[in-house]
């Protein structure tokens, strides 16, 4: 196959260069209409109670407050001229086609509406439409009604809607500000690495495609399905890593093929054969990992799947393709615009660096290798106390209104309903069971009150008459809300969903218990439920993969052990600063724990990267154990060979992660710190250290696989070299001695 596409470049380069573009252009064209199907969202489980819940309330009541307008008169809310003003801001909000159950202060005369010091008051709705409707409707009544009023009125947005709304006008602002940030960065980075112009530039290329074609993917999967805008984060960020990634591994082993003396020809085919080959498994071992995101049912982690693995094939393609071609076209060009600190024989050979150390660690593995893997090990020790948390108005910036609202909520008014649990009966229920429910549920540790069709309960005892409680109920369905007074999502409000649905209900009845801490709770079973799954599928392709890479059964084992202790460390150092709140005040961040989908993510996207980099170096340790080298020496060489690539990979990629860090939101900041991190130690403590001396360590078992795994692999695997390579390919695995190196292997 790779002999084919690297005839397809030589000979009909030209021709190849014309359709990629052309390509190009047309997935831009369908890219560009992408953020118009992209939607918000995304995180709950559509099978879970509280989803279901949300959508009973929707059908029957109107649906759930999702916006809080709180409303602040020049003077007291009592006054007779801020009741007029409140009561024609209520009508008006009753007339807009964007909202239902519109719930006002002045009309409800609730005290649970009015703060402790009487200065504001609040008006309770709910925004309709769907995930991408309620978005859009959410914007046109916030900048309708927000900001200075009619009558002297000071209008804030808050709830749900309104915490969504800030998101989608920051994320847009983060990501550009990161991609500014990155693209200056690494086109720096890559004129070091490549000492050229021409060389530096050809990694882009590659990144356009990949960006250019994964856009034109959502805005088709956008068409047909719920797609999270969050994987437009992804798509830009790993499509300039991967495409540089790859394109660095192909154009710096064509270089070091013209440094050797080859043609320009031959240096691709050699390019193509090896190179390409490493290229193909990286990008599956990646695509694979990432594919684990589809076995969640929420679409925000489902989008990631969509996103990650279309932008891993997509630029595994394009680097295949397009870019054996421009380097047949260009040839020794590729060296045009060499800067002045740029040496001859920059491909010609190993770096010494990462040979020397390689060959440091195979000496004397205890002594190099300990420290580094009692430091890992430390790194990820804040993993024992890993708490899991959804997105809530804390991951926006301070001066951001909803989270201003939402804490004015919890300081100002005796109780959030903003944040109630909602629980909801589908069918009929007789009055008097009812009261004794909400009775019940009112006796609860952490509730303040409880509100049904029947009144108002509080400590076990009736009190005064819910707002819009006769809206409350519905002849085939009932709704109750149980306010509390605990900090939302808190450990202590997951405690409060329990015990709301241990409490027996009316008999026959089967109540739903939603809200945003039982979205929390339902969230966290639905993915800790599935995650065994997804890792579990990660684990056996990923060896299934590198089992037919490398023909040995230990090599797999050992990346996956060598993965596992970088993945704990990044997420270990993440879990000590955005959980424990480490470096808060220079990230300007609230500490809080890990959200859940998005640790998930960064655990399959370190995780495929970290395949990536495994591919890397085994790809070029065992050409050489192929070609007769013992593996102590295959190592030695190998890294040096493929040290500087990797490294320079790692620190190209890391960029585009990093420059997450200046995003406003946090759990942005914790993706991009995360997984730039995840790329820095697997690339240089797993890939310099940990690997030469695991490597050390096996010795000539390092290679061993069953006889009958070895026929498969001679039968099914992809050697470098074809078939002709088969038979030496097949002594290899078999762990034949090669001689012994100065390592003793």
């Amino acid at each position: 196959m790779f002999e084919r596409i690297a005839e397809l470049a030589i000979r009909r380069s030209r021709s190849v260069l014309v359709v990629a573009a052309l390509a190009v252009a047309l997935m831009g064209v369908v890219g560009a209409g992408a953020f118009s199907k992209l939607v918000e969202g995304g995180n709950d489980d559509p099978h879970s109670p509280s989803t279901k819940a949300a959508q009973v309330i929707e059908d029957k009541f109107g649906g759930e407050t999702n916006l809080v307008l709180l409303v602040r008169p020049r003077g007291r809310v009592d006054s007779p001229a801020a009741e007029r003003a409140g009561r024609a801001l209520a009508a008006d909000l009753r007339k807009d086609r964007h909202l239902d159950n519109v719930i006002s202060y002045w009309e409800a005369g609730s005290s649970a509406l009015r703060s402790e010091d009487g200065r504001e008051a609040m008006v309770l709705a709910h925004v309709k439409g769907g995930d991408t409707e309620r978005g859009k409707n959410a914007k046109a009544v916030i900048d309708a009604y927000t900001g200075s009023y009619e009558g002297g009125l000071s209008v804030r947005a808050g709830g749900g809607a309104a915490v969504g709304n800030d998101l989608a006008a920051q994320v847009p602002k983060d990501l550009l500000l990161a991609e500014a940030v990155a693209v200056p960065l690494t086109l720096v980075l890559l004129l070091v690495v490549f000492g050229s112009v021409v060389a530096a530039l050809l990694p882009l290329v590659i990144g356009l495609v990949a960006i250019a074609g994964t856009f034109a993917e959502l805005a088709l999967l956008g068409a047909v399905t719920d797609v999270s805008i969050f994987a437009t984060n992804l798509t830009t960020a790993l499509g300039l890593g991967l495409g540089i990634d790859y394109a660095l591994l192909m154009i710096s082993r064509f270089r070091e093929q013209l440094r050797t003396g080859a043609d320009v020809p031959d240096a691709v085919r050699v390019t193509v054969r090896t190179a390409g080959r490493t290229v193909a498994f990286s990008a599956a071992t990646v695509a694979v990992a990432l594919a684990a995101l589809l076995v969640f049912p929420q679409y925000f982690l489902r989008s990631f799947a969509y996103a990650g693995v279309g932008v891993v094939l997509i630029a595994a393609v394009g680097t295949l393709f397009v870019m054996p071609a421009l380097l047949a076209v260009l040839g020794h060009r590729v060296d045009k615009g060499r800067l002045p600190w740029a040496g001859e024989g920059r491909d010609s050979g190993g770096t010494p660096f990462w040979g020397r150390l390689a060959g440091t660690v195979m000496r004397r593995p205890a002594l190099t290798a300990l420290p580094v893997l009692a430091v890992l090990l430390l790194a990820a020790s804040p993993l024992l106390g890993i708490g899991f948390g959804t997105p809530d108005e804390r991951v926006l910036p301070e001066n951001a209104e909803s989270r201003q609202v939402a804490a004015a909520l919890r300081e100002d008014f005796d109780g959030n309903d903003d944040a109630a649990v909602h629980v909801v009966v589908d069918r009929a229920v007789e009055r008097a069971p009812l009261m004794a429910y909400a009775t019940e549920l009112s006796r609860l540790d952490g509730v303040v009150r409880v509100e049904a069709s029947t009144g108002t309960y509080v400590d076990g005892r009736p009190g005064p008459a819910a707002p819009g409680g006769a809206a409350l109920g519905r002849p085939d369905a009932q709704r109750i809300n149980v306010v509390g007074g605990l900090t939302p999502k808190s450990a202590a409000a997951e405690r409060l969903v329990a015990d709301v649905r241990g409490v027996t209900p009316p008999a026959g009845a089967r109540p739903l218990v939603g809200g945003s801490d039982a979205e929390l709770v339902d969230s966290k079973k639905s993915i800790g439920g599935r995650l065994p799954l997804a890792v579990a599928l990660v684990a056996v392709s990923t060896f299934l993969l590198l089992f037919l890479f490398t023909g040995s059964v230990l090599q797999p084992l050992r990346a996956l052990v060598l993965n596992a202790i970088s993945l704990g460390a990044a997420l270990g150092v993440m879990t000590w600063i955005f959980q424990d709140g480490h470096l808060a005040s220079l990230l300007g961040f609230t500490p809080q724990p890990m959200e859940t989908a998005m640790t998930v993510l960064m655990f399959c996207i370190a995780f495929g990267l970290s395949m990536d980099y495994e591919v890397f170096v085994t790809s070029r340790i065992k050409e050489l154990h192929d070609r007769g080298e013992s593996t102590g020496s295959a190592v030695v060489q190998g890294l040096g060979h493929t040290g500087r690539i990797v490294s320079a990979a790692a620190c190209l990629l890391a960029v585009s992660f990093f420059a997450f860090g200046t995003a406003q939101v946090s759990f942005m900041q914790m993706f991009g710190l995360g997984s730039g991190l995840a790329v820095l130690i697997d690339a240089v403590a797993v890939r310099g250290v940990l690997l030469p001396a695991a490597m050390r360590l096996l010795g000539r078992r390092a290679w061993y696989a069953p006889g009958f795994l070895r026929g498969l692999h001679g039968r099914f695997g992809l050697s470098e070299g074809g078939p002709a390579d088969a038979p030496a390919a097949a002594k290899a695995v078999a762990g034949t001695p090669r001689g012994r190196n100065s390592a003793g292997v």
